[in-house]
């Protein structure tokens, strides 16, 4: 069909729905790393799990808040997160504080050492998911923490983009 001068050809077929995968899902999230931290980047990696701890995890018992990641001795590590202990493993418990190892490939934990040593970021974990192939994942986000006065102006641009957002639906 082609189109006349001045008439646009217009797209008619239906839109298709965004397939959601079952096996993604969100275990735990960290909202307040955005406001006491400038994420400057971000770097997604594995987590080496027990058996119990998986169950749990997907029973949905952890927190990530008041954790951090460290370059220690050559190898990545999450420091003081909790997972909650999984009641039907009678013989394989897990420890409910202990620090976990994350997997990432040689070049990028040069890169966290380097970010972490010279530059003084800190490494805070974002959210602890399950990515679509079921595998448990850590986004850690490469950090530097926010003065007092940065809380309260992204504080302040949160309110006004909320009222701004108040504005347009009540006149728009």
């Amino acid at each position: 069909m082609a189109c006349t001068r001045g008439q646009a050809r217009l797209n008619l077929r239906p839109m298709a729905k965004q397939k959601t995968d079952p096996n993604y899902k969100v275990i735990a999230e960290n909202r307040r790393a955005r406001y006491d931290y400038a994420i400057e980047d971000d770097i997604e990696c594995g987590i080496m799990l027990e058996g119990s701890e998986v169950k749990s995890l997907r029973a949905g018992g952890s927190n990530i808040a008041e954790s951090y990641a460290a370059v220690e001795e050559g190898e990545l590590w999450l420091v003081n997160s909790y997972i909650a202990p999984y009641e039907q493993a009678k013989s394989f418990k897990h420890e409910e504080r202990q620090r976990r190892k994350l997997l990432v490939s040689r070049k990028e934990l040069s890169n966290l050492w380097n970010a972490t040593q010279r530059k003084g970021m800190t490494l805070v974990p974002l959210v602890l998911y399950f990515n679509h192939k079921g595998i448990a994942k850590l986004k850690i986000g490469i950090a530097k923490g926010k003065k007092t006065h940065d809380k309260r102006e992204t504080q302040a641009k949160r309110d006004w983009s909320r009222q701004k957002q108040r504005l347009l639906k009540d006149h728009g």
